[in-house]
This record gives C-alpha cells, sequence and structure tokens, in this order.
C-alpha cells in the first residue's frame, strides 16, 4: 500500500480499513489538476530558492512525463495508491529519486485537494456553461422561427389566454440564461488559491502565495488557512446552482411530455430521442424527456447530501470532507449529460402549429379578448366578464370554439358585438395587440429575440 504517513504507525492498515479510507477509486479524475497544481508549486519553490532550478526541472519533467504517459494508457492509476497524490508522487520518485521527495515541501495533502477540488470545480463550470450556450442556441432558434406560432398559454394547467411558441420557449431562455448568471457568480467567488495553507496553520517556509495563485489563474490566495482547507461552500454553491438548471429542465420536460401526449400532439419527438414499447407497436415514448426529469432528483440527491455532511463539521479539515467528490462528480456528470441530450432533442423536435393553434381556440384562450372588446364598447368590465362565460357556456353546448359562434347568437346575448368581433377574437390580433415588453406580441418579442442574439454574441 503506497502511502505517505507511515512513519508514525508501527502496524499495517486493516485492508477493510484501508479501502474504506482510500479514494483513489474516484480522486483519480483529479490528476490532471494534481500535477497542474504541483507544477506551480514547484516553479514557486524555486523562485524562492527553497528549491533549485535543477531540481525544479527535474520535478516537472517527470510530472509531465506522468501527465503523458496516463493519457496515452502506458501508466494506469491503480488501487495500490490510497489517493491521486500519493499516485502522482510515488511515480515521481521513482523515476527521478530523491529530487521527487521534495514535491511536497511546504504543502499538505489538506491544502492539495482543496486545491484540486476548486481547479476540477472550475472546469466543469466552464463546460457546464458551454452546455448551457449550445442550448440557448438552440432555444433561440426555436424562438426567431415561431414568433407567430399560436398556442395556448397556461395557467394551472388549464388553458388561460393566447401565446406563441416563441413566448413560450423564450421564458425557458430566461432561466437558463440566469443559470448562466449563478455559474459565472460561483466561478468568480471560488476564485481564490488555497494552495499554502499547509494542514491548517500555514508553513513556516517563505511561500509566495501569490505567485502561486497566479500560475494557476486564480484571482488571489485564500485569506484564512483554516478556511482554506475546510472550504466547501463552492461546491454546495455549485450543487445548489446545478439542481436549479435541472428543476427547469425538469419543467421543460414535463412540457415535452406532455405536448408529446396523443391528447395534445403538439410536437413530433425525433427518432433518435425516443423509443417504442416491446408489446405496442404504436407507441412513441419520450424517454430523454422523462430521463431528464428523473435524473433531478439525483442532483438534488447530492445537494442534500453535501449540506448534511458539512453540517456538523468543526475547523478545520476533517476526512468526512472526502465525501464531497463521489456526489459532486456525478452531479457533473449527470447535468452535462442531462443538457446535452436535452439540447438535441429540442433541436430536432418538430412542432405540429396547426394543433397548436386550434388547442388554442378550443380552450377559449380569447374569452378575456371578448371581454375587452365589450369594455372597449362601453360595457362595465364585470357585466363584459358574465356575457362572455354565457358565451362559453353557449359554445361548450355546441361544441365550437368563440370564432365558430354565428354573430346572430353573440347579438342574442349582448347587441353590442358587431362583425368586427371575430377580427378582435382571433389568435393573430390577441397575440398581436400584447405589445408591452415581455408579452408576446411580434414587435416585443422581436426586440427580446434581438436583445438575446447580442447576448450570446458577448457570451
Amino acid at each position: 500500500m503506497a502511502q505517505l504517513w507511515g512513519g508514525r504507525f508501527t502496524k499495517e492498515t486493516d485492508k477493510l480499513v484501508y479501502n474504506f479510507n482510500a479514494s483513489i477509486s474516484f480522486d483519480q479524475k483529479f490528476y490532471k489538476q494534481d500535477i497542474c497544481g504541483s507544477k506551480a508549486h514547484v516553479a514557486m519553490l524555486a523562485k524562492q530558492g527553497i528549491l533549485t532550478e535543477e531540481e525544479k526541472d527535474q520535478i516537472t519533467e517527470g510530472l509531465d512525463g506522468i501527465l503523458k504517459d496516463v493519457e496515452e494508457g502506458k501508466l494506469e492509476i491503480t488501487s495500490e495508491y490510497e489517493d491521486i497524490h500519493s499516485f502522482v508522487e510515488a511515480n515521481l520518485i521513482d523515476r527521478i529519486g530523491d529530487a521527487g521527495k521534495k514535491l511536497h515541501t511546504g504543502r499538505s495533502r489538506n491544502d492539495q485537494v482543496a486545491l484540486d477540488m476548486k481547479l476540477y470545480v472550475r472546469d466543469e463550470i466552464d463546460e457546464t456553461d458551454k452546455e448551457l450556450k449550445d442550448l440557448l442556441l438552440a432555444l433561440q432558434k426555436i424562438m426567431e422561427e415561431n414568433v407567430h406560432t399560436y398556442m395556448p398559454g397556461f395557467t394551472h394547467l388549464q388553458k388561460a389566454q393566447p401565446v406563441t411558441l416563441a413566448h413560450h420557449v423564450g421564458a425557458y431562455f430566461e432561466m437558463f440564461r440566469r443559470d448562466r448568471d449563478r455559474l459565472f457568480d460561483i466561478r468568480k467567488r471560488m476564485n481564490t488559491c488555497p494552495l499554502g495553507a499547509g494542514a491548517l496553520a500555514g508553513t513556516t517556509y517563505p511561500l509566495d502565495r501569490a505567485y502561486t495563485a497566479e500560475l494557476l489563474g486564480f484571482d488571489a490566495p485564500t485569506r484564512n488557512s483554516m478556511d482554506s482547507v475546510s472550504d466547501r461552500d463552492y461546491v454546495i454553491e455549485l450543487l445548489s446552482a446545478f439542481s436549479t438548471i435541472m428543476m427547469h429542465l425538469s419543467r421543460f420536460s414535463e412540457e415535452i411530455i406532455l405536448w408529446n401526449s396523443n391528447e395534445y400532439r403538439f410536437v413530433e419527438i425525433d427518432d433518435a430521442y425516443s423509443t417504442g414499447s416491446s408489446i405496442m407497436p404504436q407507441k412513441k415514448n419520450p424517454d430523454i424527456a422523462e430521463l431528464v426529469r428523473g435524473k433531478t432528483g439525483r442532483v438534488y440527491g447530492a445537494l442534500t447530501s453535501i449540506l448534511t455532511t458539512m453540517k456538523g463539521i468543526p475547523l478545520a479539515y476533517n476526512k468526512d470532507m472526502q465525501e464531497d467528490k463521489e456526489l459532486t462528480f456525478d452531479a457533473i456528470d449527470t447535468v452535462k449529460g442531462c443538457i446535452a441530450l436535452f439540447t438535441g432533442m429540442v433541436s430536432t423536435m418538430q412542432f405540429n402549429k396547426a394543433n397548436m393553434e386550434a388547442s388554442a381556440k378550443r380552450g377559449f384562450t380569447n374569452a378575456t379578448d371578448a371581454a375587452d372588446y365589450l369594455v372597449n364598447h362601453g360595457v362595465p368590465f364585470r357585466d363584459a366578464h358574465g356575457i362572455v362565460g354565457r358565451l362559453v357556456l353557449l359554445c361548450l353546448d355546441k361544441g365550437i370554439s368563440l370564432d365558430e359562434l354565428p354573430l346572430s347568437e353573440y347579438k342574442e346575448i349582448s347587441p353590442v358585438f358587431e362583425e368586427d368581433i371575430y377580427e378582435a377574437i382571433s389568435m393573430k390580433t390577441c397575440v398581436e395587440k400584447r405589445v408591452t415588453l415581455g408579452a408576446p406580441g411580434p414587435s416585443v418579442m422581436e426586440q427580446v429575440i434581438a436583445q438575446n442574439k447580442e447576448y450570446l454574441e458577448k457570451n
């Protein structure tokens, strides 16, 4: 067993205890970050005269060799090592001898793993942001193509007022844009370097922590060594932001599942993102949308787990904190995979525009506009509300929409109605006269789409 701490112990660690304690099975994901951090640390040690230039070059060359061999499959990361730090250091010593033993000067595994985790999370935030941008580009395309695609807007899952597909999808554009903003905020707040904090109380070596931070792309070194090694706020923030992303994906997935049903038939999901039934040949199931909806609970679980783990930990580092990794890695993979698959699904989905518009009409989504028509002709709103309610009951009894009701029957309930009622309650009119910012009217939607385009070009 390759361990960095054997001197104090007289008995070998029990195998079961060793395996329970070891983290190599999951923290091997850190190999790039661990080597990158070590190279920066060694460069700083040489700058400060703690190592010679020759030693720095030897160690750096050895680290580069390990990285190359791991990536080319020539060097395997195995359970022989307790963690990724042990793997790198042991292999370095095997390759370059005593100079490799100086790698850990002025450093602890506590600040080393804190650094590795921050570097890894920072990289994954950037990758997740790219996936979100691709999703926003897909939504933007749907919006541009569907400014005049009429559909029912809902409240309480009841048809309420007519909107457009561009307007509906635009709501999700805003959600995922906020998700990007949250990731940006987390990245900015977490971008301080813990290396040099040591186990918890710094070190007696004359380290230049600002130089190390600069080499690794951090804004500054952390300001408190105890907090440096015990801070996992950024992980909690990340998992919280991921939970919100998944909540947004799940809401959209739920709507696509409904829209794909036989009752709605608003969308046709591409075959690549659907499956059939083993016994029912007519079925085309929205499996990707359902899986995204289902995996949301998995990410929520990761957030709950890390919050529970951290709630009772006294300063500074405790082994409990090793539990941050597996669940964070799983959440990262889950979220990135869900965004990518969801983007592919919505990009290839076909919209049945005729069904959407017919559904808006059948759901009396223009009833409010019929009431507004009466109000504009001098009828008090409360009276207008009652009149249109009676019209809706009449249409329900006849199995028709307000657009199909003859003018004579309109006039039987209120003589105020004239031929222009049909234009007033057309889907086109109902949507186009809603021109306040944020409404579905095409004039304001075009403004929003232009603003979205500018945002995507800059960000």
